[in-house]
């Protein structure tokens, strides 16, 4: 039995979202305010409060607008139930699949209301909305002025108005619905519901981490919750538990007797005696102190969780790690959540448990760990007692962390999107990586992100933009890059300002992320090599090599995201005339090197301009001046195509010919003694020299291009 999805509607950022949840674990991953806490509150609403609460502030902010509709409606005298389908309500439709070869259904068969013995679902609702018979109460004494809509003071008083009444008038109601007749629905109660669904919530903020004064005993106080359970407990499940208690109330009631004799007869010395006072009816009256012990009292005020030390001390509980006690303290909930399902009588049927951020305070192996082996916990659970059924649990993981999102299978991701609408608003959408990759993705493509994704820190999943670079050189050098294209620009303008995921990937497979990138729609820059290669015939006349070249001499490119990007056989010639239209499809746009002749002008033309200064104080001829601008303006497509890098580091060169001391006459000689000099440098000490030490350089133009796209594309 399982939990197949949820559906919630007009709550916070999550106007109409659904969700699907795997057998075991589901991790839901996601930006900044992407809606991931608002999934896990809607079920800490609904689910755990004894009489759901909402307020205005909780209704989608699309949603208001129906307010004002509604009311507009009542006033013009329409009937109630025109005037119901405008007002806004709060839902969660929860898919449940039970098993048909179940001999025994326990709480969920009062849910089943359809006659297919085929169907093996169950669907419930559970909304938040107006009670019956109280329009009039939620509209009454509002005062407007128009007939077609509220001016804006009118709407703020209203909206003030209707705060107020919202959670007093509107209540939970609860259905059951025919999965083959939506119509077919039968009215529940939540005391019933919560009887086939038991959830559990481990919040992000868990106490750990507050030093005060006062010790956190933030385990101690889990140990409390577990021993209530034992103590309501079933025996003949939990028998070491009910031997545990009745040996704890031994122990206590032998130090009860000890109080009862030594201790109370020397605490009754402290007491006045009455007869002092001289007061009529007082001389036979006498007080005496009792002490009472019980093992549930100690617990919560005396007992604590100790660390063991040296010479015969222990810790308090803060000064273990906090890493450490967050990792026990989701395990003590996780325990006590089993036994706490598992006492209950009869036994729900469903179990979810929300952990928030488990990551807090866990270093990176301990994290991919956690994902790891958190499937296996319910198993090791029922072995312990020696159970033979199952506990049907099912993890809801909300996290930042690119360990976790990494080490999880990629099927059970969930990826939260915030996208705002046409009127303004934001809303929540939810993206099913199993659902996306399943048929579309080439089979090749979906193995090396997974293979990828499980090996690499990525936090693509978590980014604002992209940038996938095809080597170290271009990573360590692209923070100045970006520093440099971002000054004198307002704070809010440049690329620093966003949460940038830079990742390195060889030429050979960044393609494969693309299906990825499209998925998180996500605005990404591909920075790779136009990789120029030439045919040379080889010994064995009838086959061709495709050898490496200088980029005027190259006919072909032998990069593969290029070659997928365009076609196979795309020639260098077409790829220097790219548009930066065709350069850029969905949210990806790809970079690869142009020619370098804007920089060639500029820097002719500033050497022309001193010439002219020179002429002209010498009042000399000045054809010579025009004679030299029109030979740069008249540069052919081939020589201006010549100022093109083949990679990165020549390409570098090329656009700061001076700091490299380039030497030639002709485009073709700058380009090879580029492509020359870039063969034997240390890519690293490149990279580091002139990101760290010389930093007055020329971006090269095609990654200039690319960040210029990236800094002003909005997701």
């Amino acid at each position: 039995m399982q939990v197949q999805k949820v559906r919630v509607r007009n709550f916070r950022m999550l106007k109409d979202s659904e969700l699907t949840f795997e057998k075991s674990t589901t991790v839901i991953v996601g930006r900044n305010n992407s809606g991931k806490t608002t999934l896990t509150e809607v079920f800490r609403r609904f689910l755990m409060d004894t009489n759901p609460k909402f307020n205005l502030e909780d209704f989608s902010l699309s949603c208001h607008q129906n307010f004002c509709k509604a009311f507009l409606l009542w006033k013009h005298k329409r009937d109630n139930k025109k005037v119901r389908e405008y007002l806004p309500f709060i839902d969660i439709t929860l898919t449940f699949n039970y098993d048909l070869d179940c001999d025994e259904l326990g709480p969920v068969g009062e849910f089943i209301i359809d006659m297919d013995s085929s169907s093996s679902n169950v669907i419930v609702n559970l909304r938040y909305e107006l009670k019956n018979g109280k329009i009039d109460a939620l509209f009454e004494n509002v005062t407007y002025s128009n007939d077609k809509k509220l001016r804006e003071q009118e709407k703020r008083d209203f909206f003030r108005i209707l705060k107020d009444r919202i959670p007093k008038l509107f209540t939970t109601n609860i259905v059951a619905i025919d999965p083959g007749d939506e119509g077919n629905r039968k009215p529940m109660e939540l005391k019933e519901f919560k009887s086939i669904l038991q959830t559990g919530f481990i919040n992000a903020q868990r106490g750990l981490d507050d030093v005060t004064n006062k010790e956190r005993d933030v385990l101690g106080k889990v140990i409390e919750k577990m021993f209530d359970i034992a103590q309501t407990g079933n025996g003949y499940l939990f028998r070491e538990d009910f031997d545990t208690i009745s040996a704890l109330e031994d122990a206590v009631k032998d130090i009860q007797r000890k109080l009862d004799t030594d201790f109370n007869d020397h605490l009754n010395l402290l007491l006045p005696s009455l007869s002092l006072f001289g007061y009529p009816g007082l001389n036979n009256t006498s007080l005496q102190t009792e002490t009472i012990l019980d093992v549930k009292r100690l617990l919560e005020n005396h007992t604590k969780v100790r660390y063991p030390g040296n010479n015969g001390f222990t810790l308090p509980e803060a000064y273990n790690g906090l890493g450490s006690r967050n990792l026990i303290y989701i395990l003590f909930q996780f325990y006590e959540f089993f036994k706490s399902y598992m006492t209950q009588i009869p036994n729900p049927n469903f179990h979810l448990i929300f952990i928030e951020e488990p990551e807090a305070h866990l270093h990176p192996q301990m994290q991919e760990v956690f994902i790891r082996k958190i499937n296996e916990i319910a198993e090791e659970f029922c072995k312990r007692f020696s159970i033979e059924r199952k506990w049907p649990v099912q993890f809801i993981i909300t996290t930042h962390s690119t360990h976790i999102a990494n080490e999880a299978s990629f099927d059970s991701i969930r990826y939260f999107l915030s996208t705002r609408s046409l009127d303004g608003y934001l809303s929540t959408r939810i993206k099913d990586l199993k659902n996306s990759f399943s048929e579309k993705t080439p089979k090749e493509t979906k193995e090396f992100l997974h293979k990828y994704l499980t090996l690499t820190k990525c936090d693509l999943f978590f980014a604002d933009k992209a940038i996938l670079v095809e080597g170290a050189t271009e990573r360590l050098l692209l923070p100045k890059m970006i520093e440099k294209l971002d000054e004198g620009k307002q704070p809010d303008e440049t690329l620093s300002s966003r949460y940038m995921s830079i990742i390195e990937v060889s030429g050979a497979y960044a393609h494969h992320f693309i299906p990825l990138i499209n998925f998180l729609e996500l605005k990404t820059l591909i920075i790779t090599d136009i990789d120029s290669v030439k045919i040379c015939k080889t010994n064995n006349k009838k086959r061709k090599s495709r050898n490496k070249c200088v980029v005027f001499e190259g006919l072909y490119t032998s990069n593969a995201c290029i070659k997928n990007w365009f076609s196979n056989d795309v020639s260098i010639k077409e790829l220097l005339i790219k548009t930066e239209y065709e350069k850029t499809k969905e949210y990806v746009r790809i970079a690869y090197q142009v020619p370098e002749v804007d920089l060639v002008i500029s820097d002719a033309t500033h050497a022309l301009n001193e010439t002219a200064v020179a002429v002209t104080e010498e009042e000399t001829d000045k054809s010579f001046i025009n004679e030299q601008s029109s030979e740069i303006q008249a540069l052919s497509v081939e020589s201006r195509f010549a100022f093109t890098g083949r990679s990165f580091e020549d390409a570098f060169m090329l656009a700061n010919r001076t700091i490299f001391d380039l030497n030639g006459n002709k485009p073709e000689e700058f380009a090879l003694d580029a492509w020359n000099k870039a063969q034997k440098i240390s890519k690293t000490e490149f990279a580091l020299k002139y990101a760290i030490e010389e930093t007055e350089w020329n971006i090269p133009l095609y990654i200039k291009e690319g960040l210029m796209w990236l800094s002003i594309c909005t997701n």
